[in-house]
């Protein structure tokens, strides 16, 4: 009885600590940005229409890092473990998903629309000389636009990821695109990633092979929408 005793407050306590951490960075995340402004855009955009990536297919795998500890900032950013496209781009990723089906993979999403407060947080924190690697707040992100996805493979035999040349996030030359290291197999699937998103509508980041910008991204606004308000 003792032992179920302590276990239970154990959950509970770690169960607490992660309300903590939330409500700490959805506060600092408020504060944020109520002490700035978007960027001021002139120009005539189309109404933003982001979708849910899994509603529109449910066999999108989700790993929304940025809900969790495990990113590069150490904490969660978002309160909601949730991936959003613009509905053309989420057309065109279920299309990729599809192709890459018939090969034994299925796509791993870490990451889609971004507020903008979010990219403020992760250019502030960044070091000068990992600038590349983040957005700057000053001309947003694509993510910001709802036109940016991050993402990988997963066997869908296994469920297991893919691995690559590079970690998701990692700030080095690993996460370059044409990076030569890694294994024969890890080049080989990274690219296949990349053939296949850019024959639908994508073209990778320069400085990581996860991150593919849709074509049309310069036809949305920046936006600074939590996803609580997204339906």
């Amino acid at each position: 009885m003792f032992k179920l005793l302590f276990k239970s407050k154990l959950m509970f306590d770690l169960s607490l600590k992660n309300c903590t951490t939330v409500f700490i960075m959805t506060c600092f995340l408020f504060l944020n940005s109520c002490s700035m402004k978007l960027p001021i855009e002139k120009g005539d955009f189309k109404d933003s229409d982001l979708v849910e990536l899994i509603k529109l297919d449910p066999s999108f795998k989700l790993d929304i890092k940025y809900a969790t500890n495990d990113n590069f900032t150490g904490k969660p950013v978002y309160t909601e473990a949730r991936a959003f496209l613009q509905r053309p781009a989420a057309e065109s990723l279920v299309k990729v998903n599809k192709e890459l089906q018939s090969l034994g993979y299925g796509l791993l999403i870490f990451d889609g629309y971004r507020p903008w407060a979010v990219t403020k947080i992760f250019w502030d924190i960044t070091p000068k000389e990992d600038k590349k690697f983040v957005a700057d707040p000053r001309e947003g992100s694509r993510h910001n636009r709802g036109c940016a996805i991050d993402l990988s493979l997963f066997d869908l035999s296994t469920g297991e990821e893919i691995t690559m040349p590079g970690d998701y996030d990692e700030m080095s030359e690993r996460s370059f695109p044409n990076y030569e290291g890694g294994s024969d197999k890890q080049r080989e699937m990274r690219d296949l990633l990349r053939s296949k998103m850019e024959s639908n509508g994508f073209k990778v980041y320069e400085y990581e092979w996860w991150h593919f910008d849709f074509n049309d991204w310069r036809k949305y606004r920046i936006q600074n929408i939590p996803f609580s308000e997204i339906k």
